[in-house]
């Protein structure tokens, strides 16, 4: 079993940029469609803010409701595609034959979100961007975890938008941009245990939702008391530890 300590959270969506907003849309979901406007960064200066895509300012408005200003912390970045609609953008010029814009290739890779809040923080901290196709709440905490291990505490942002059209039939796709921050500590937050779970064994928990990142935010929510999730085979659950 695997202890962590959990000092804050925040989460940011379209139209949801607080616990209070998140909470009453987790008892009452209902549909973000688009257009999606951007949060409101005013901590970020607006040469770096014009740089941002929507899942960027998700992703940079949750990270900065968990830091200080000068505070010096290291910071895992996780999302499972990126901004795959630049990405492909970038691919579509290409094959015309087009030149591809420097500035738009520089904020098409994994890191650079992770980039533009470092630089907009002035912090020179560790920062680590990881991909994955499946577990992606549970191989960010893995990290943090290990990270825990030189750090007094850890800042992880996870985040993903809705795949472009062309993509869609291909993979699974989140219905709208969103960001999840969270900062673990050594100790002193809530506690959460993570199990490997055997395959006979049968949780009765009930889940709202089936995407792994509203199930994480119904844990961090308390509206439920765990949530399972599965890597390479392998089920594992994640539990509010009793305080």
């Amino acid at each position: 079993m695997i202890n962590l300590q959990i000092e804050s959270w925040a989460a940011m969506a379209p139209g949801l940029e607080n616990k209070q907003d998140w909470q009453q849309w987790l008892r009452q979901p209902t549909t973000i469609s688009e257009p999606y406007s951007k949060p409101i960064l005013k901590q970020i200066s607006p040469l770096l803010r014009r740089r941002l895509s929507t899942l960027g300012a998700c992703a940079v408005g949750a990270a900065q409701q968990l830091v200080v200003q000068d505070e010096l912390i290291p910071s895992i970045f996780a999302s499972r595609h990126g901004n795959a609609a630049l990405s492909l953008s970038l691919q579509q010029s290409m094959g015309l034959g087009e030149p591809m814009s420097p500035t738009h290739f520089s904020l098409a890779v994994h890191n650079s979100i992770s980039g533009l809040f470092s630089i907009a923080r002035k912090d020179t901290s560790e920062v680590s961007s990881i991909a994955c196709m499946e577990g992606l709440i549970l191989n960010t905490l893995f990290e943090a975890v290990g990270q825990l291990q030189n750090s007094d505490k850890v800042l992880c942002v996870i985040y993903d938008a809705p795949l472009p059209d062309l993509y869609r039939q291909h993979g699974k796709s989140v219905a709208f941009p969103y960001a999840i921050a969270i900062k673990l500590c050594r100790s002193g937050g809530d506690s959460y245990n993570i199990v490997q779970l055997e395959k006979a064994e049968m949780f009765s928990e009930q889940h709202l939702f089936n995407t792994e990142p509203l199930r994480f935010l119904e844990l961090l929510s308390c509206m439920s008391k765990e949530m399972t999730t599965n890597i390479n085979g392998a089920k594992w659950c994640i539990t509010r530890a009793h305080q």
